[in-house]
């Protein structure tokens, strides 16, 4: 019987104070195939580390056993220590004690006793542990950037700085996203525009960067280190190369439509660049709504090209390239104006949402920065913002916090009394999150030098009387009915992940959260990985944030690509599946269940394979063939009866 080392972790007194631990070791002295006992405050401190890998010379340990906290945490730390010292890694494993026994207990007898019998199990699994070995594979070295929003230029720009080649990915036909929209940011109130607008010309002069715009992500095959993407490229009826940006073409075209960049409050043609400082420069015919496409007529742009850059005739067309790590940046939407009915939204164009306020500030908007009720086209004197719309609210919307709401309502307060002095501002509020860096200070700036009204409490209704929005709520500060006559309301809502988001999860094979956002491999130790490795998030695509949580993020998640690109190979886990051909009926059903595209059915010999490159180990194939030919490494059946038998 191979010898096996027991190490037991206090955890300070995260174990120590439920779990006894010298009751443990007693009961566990004898057990068959425990060599050696030793107990430590801190086992996965440095010093607890070294007493392991010292007792495992000394003693000829063949298998240990780390009675601690999660496998999540720290497998890959004691497993590294071990292999160190040369024992084969996963001849270690962990018995979780901590998070499934100690932290979920309050009588120490009953949690003592389980501890003794969650480690008897992970023994038994122990012994009959085979000495895996990981794949290793070649690495592409290139990235691919989903989403050209500020996150996704600035880890494209990471990447490209680092020396590596990298494909920035955008379904608009130019980058910059939201941020592209905003008119100034908090809490500096620097020009959106004069921050982001350098960062797009650099990306466009990065000779490391190929901008793939107009373009979606269709199919995504390989593995971490080399995958292979399809990429749709939508046609824009126009040859870039030749295309100089001039705008004779828009100013001719004589079609127009509401401008969704603008929030449908100023107008476009049906041949258009995004916003004047598009990268790249060049416009886009919209087949939708072009003269020529609906009825045959028009084509005055091309008539007058200069360079002759239309082009009708041109058609969608399929790219594909090989990276080696993706990172998705997809961004945010605001929650659509039709689920809040509750503030009118659906039929007021004076209960506009905090984009559409921004197109109203911005210099380059539909009114130039001049701020003018949508309906009429006059100054409202009476402005109210309502806070924490579709955020918070577990019963009718979402019980997250959107993260930037506070912030941009006290931004749009206080432009709009730079912008009409002698207009009147109120803002509705739940209660005050500015957790950044001089955030406080901006609200209190707000507050106190803008002359600004904060009333605490929820609006309980609004309706039309007479050309005036009658907003009726309650001050919770005084406990006092409030009823304002406004001119518009402004709706602070909630960030939701950006349309598409459902398609890109099933393309890539991620996971999403409750709330429809990009889930992380760990909330602390992994907060950029996905569960699919070689895969990444940066941005509002994982969580709410605000542009200096957004850049950071995609830094981080940048370095994490650097990092696994500057690599001459990688090492694949070896806890795969692996299927028994004498058992397997070849029926094909773990092949429909694989997620990862990792089984195949070899059709002349009627049995299923897997390609350990491509398996996560998930076990999906495990629970759905109905012979039982499928198994884990590691995880055989006979492991697991030997745990279950540990416990009789």
């Amino acid at each position: 019987m191979k010898k096996t080392g027991l190490f037991i972790c206090h955890c300070g007194i995260n174990i120590a104070s439920t779990v006894d631990i010298e009751k443990v070791k007693d009961a566990l002295q004898n057990y068959p195939g425990i060599a050696y006992i030793q107990d430590y405050k801190y086992m996965c401190s440095d010093p607890g580390q070294a007493l392991i890998k010292k007792k495992i010379t000394e003693e000829g340990l063949e298998r240990v056993v780390i009675a601690a906290c999660s496998p999540t945490l720290h497998e890959n730390t004691f497993r590294s220590a071990v292999n160190s010292v040369g024992m084969n890694l996963y001849n270690c494993e962990i018995a979780n004690i901590r998070e499934q026994c100690s932290w979920v207990h309050k009588d120490k007898s009953k949690a003592t006793q389980k501890a003794i019998s969650i480690i008897q199990s992970i023994i038994e699994k122990t012994k009959l542990n085979e000495s895996l070995k990981a794949t290793t594979l070649p690495v592409t070295k290139k990235a691919l950037v989903i989403g050209g929003g500020i996150s996704g230029m600035q880890a494209a720009l990471n990447i490209a700085n680092s020396g590596y080649e990298v494909y920035l990915l955008e379904r608009s036909p130019s980058i910059g996203g939201h941020m592209a929209q905003l008119s100034e940011t908090f809490p500096t109130l620097d020009c959106s525009q004069c921050i982001l607008t350098p960062k797009m010309v650099e990306i466009s002069q990065n000779k490391n960067i190929k901008l793939i715009t107009y373009s979606e992500i269709l199919e995504i095959s390989g593995f971490v280190g080399n995958f292979n993407v399809k990429i749709k490229r939508k046609a824009p009826f126009i040859d870039w190369n030749k295309c100089t940006g001039c705008g004779i073409c828009t100013e001719k075209c004589p079609t127009k439509i509401p401008y969704d960049f603008d929030r449908m409050l100023g107008v476009r043609k049906a041949i258009y660049t995004p916003f004047p400082q598009a990268v790249p420069n060049k416009v886009v015919i919209d087949k939708e709504n072009c003269l020529y496409f609906k009825k045959g007529k028009c084509q005055i742009c091309k008539k007058i090209c200069p360079p002759g850059a239309v082009d009708f005739e041109q058609e969608d067309w399929i790219e594909e390239i090989k990276v080696g790590a993706v990172i998705v940046a997809t961004g945010y939407d605001l929650y659509e104006k039709e689920n809040i009915q509750e503030y009118s939204m659906g039929y007021c164009e004076d209960v506009v949402d905090g984009l559409t306020f921004e197109r109203l500030l911005s210099a380059s908007g539909p009114t130039a920065g001049k701020i003018v009720r949508p309906s009429d086209g006059k100054i409202p004197k009476e402005v109210i913002f309502i806070q924490c719309v579709g955020s918070r609210d577990q019963e009718n919307h979402f019980a997250y916090c959107s993260r930037i709401c506070c912030m941009y309502t006290a931004k749009h307060a206080m432009l709009y009394k730079h912008r009409v002095p002698n207009g009147q501002a109120y803002v509705f509020y739940m209660d005050i999150r500015a957790g950044g860096k001089n955030y406080e200070e901006f609200v209190q700036r707000a507050v106190e030098e803008d002359d600004i009204l904060y009333l605490r409490g929820r609006v309980s209704k609004l309706y039309l009387e007479e050309g005036k929005i009658i907003v009726i709520g309650v001050d919770t500060l005084s406990c006092k009915k409030v009823e304002i006559k406004a001119d518009m309301v402004v709706l602070a809502t909630a960030m939701r992940p950006s349309k598409g988001i459902e398609d890109i999860v099933k393309i890539l094979k991620i996971q999403i959260d409750s709330n429809g956002f990009l889930s992380e491999a760990h909330p602390k130790l992994r907060p950029v990985e996905t569960l699919t490795q070689g895969i990444f998030l940066a941005g509002c695509a994982q969580a709410p944030k605000d542009i200096p949580d957004t850049v950071s993020q995609a830094g981080a998640a940048a370095s994490k690509v650097v990092e696994l690109l500057s690599q001459s190979q990688l090492s694949h886990e070896p806890i795969t599946s692996w299927i028994d051909e004498e058992i397997c009926a070849g029926c094909g059903q773990c092949v429909s269940q694989c997620v990862y595209d990792a089984i195949e059915l070899d059709k002349k010999k009627n049995v299923a394979h897997v390609n350990d490159i491509l398996c996560e180990g998930c076990g999906a194939c495990i629970v759905t063939c109905p012979s039982g030919a499928v198994s884990q490494k590691n995880f055989t059946m006979e492991q697991y009866y030997s745990m279950i038998e540990s416990f009789v």
